[in-house]
């Protein structure tokens, strides 16, 4: 979502658009791709973590920063699950640290980034993207210097962390595919629908906003499966086809995971 933002950002000439990501190759190759869209906007490259107060308090004081999209999350349920310091550190006191900066330096909008999976959490992830979102509240209603909002949505085709990618590597390698229960249920919706939605939420917002992306109706994680394997020229191979060519088999939920998001 962070790099899709950028992208789309870049496209409506800013005079300068600020990158900070912990990840080297990520802002590495998000950098080189920025640059082949257009030279001419400044684009500047910061390797750092949210975490770290101090970086962020010394960025923000650097830059006369207008906006923050804060995109910033670990956000795979099952690995947060069996890490929750980390999960908390980032996703909690990393929002803390940047909606706190933004207010004290007077950024004109922060966009906190959240998930349907914070409302009625039964996971780690989910449950600190929900305490993230009172911190975001909380801070909005105690100062009126920074519009403080938070826009809520579902899975993203294709994201990091997507089933998307997973199914295609696996049909490729010939099988099986893998979903963990024959009921479980997701709401989707592509990453330039996602981040366009989140740069309109610009205009609505008043401060302590929290909006919801209509995502449409949620969609059987196995029909997904099902018809990335027919897009891909292959049929299904199950009883009533017991010469297909991809099998699609059934896991088990894992730790924190819901049979459906509200």
């Amino acid at each position: 979502i962070g790099s899709e933002l950028c992208r789309q950002i870049s496209s409506e000439k800013p005079k300068q658009l600020i990158l900070l990501d912990i990840s080297e190759f990520a802002i590495y190759n998000l950098l080189q791709e920025l640059q082949e869209l257009d030279r001419s906007i400044p684009v500047t490259p910061i390797i750092g973590s949210v975490q770290d107060q101090h970086m962020v308090v010394k960025i923000l004081n650097k830059f006369s920063i207008d906006t923050i999209f804060h995109a910033a999350a670990y956000k795979h349920v099952p690995l947060m699950e069996q890490n929750v310091m980390q999960c908390i550190s980032n996703n909690v006191f990393g929002t803390l640290n940047v909606a706190e900066a933004a207010a004290n330096t007077e950024v004109d909008h922060f966009i906190f980034v959240s998930t349907d999976k914070a409302v009625n959490p039964t996971n780690f992830m989910g449950a600190t993207k929900r305490i993230a979102e009172l911190v975001c509240q909380a801070y909005a209603a105690n100062q009126s210097t920074t519009r403080i909002s938070i826009v809520r949505f579902g899975n993203v085709l294709w994201s990091s962390g997507s089933v998307l990618p997973r199914f295609k590597e696996q049909i490729v390698n010939g099988g099986p595919v893998t979903v963990t229960h024959p009921d479980i249920t997701r709401y989707f919706m592509t990453i330039s629908e996602a981040a366009n939605l989140v740069l309109e939420s610009i205009v609505y917002a008043e401060g302590g906003d929290l909006f919801l992306l209509d995502m449409g109706e949620p969609i059987l994680i196995k029909d997904l499966a099902t018809q990335m394997i027919r897009l891909s020229g292959l049929e299904v191979k199950n009883e009533e086809n017991p010469k297909g060519d991809i099998e699609i088999i059934y896991t088990g939920l894992r730790p924190g995971e819901k049979l459906y998001e509200e």
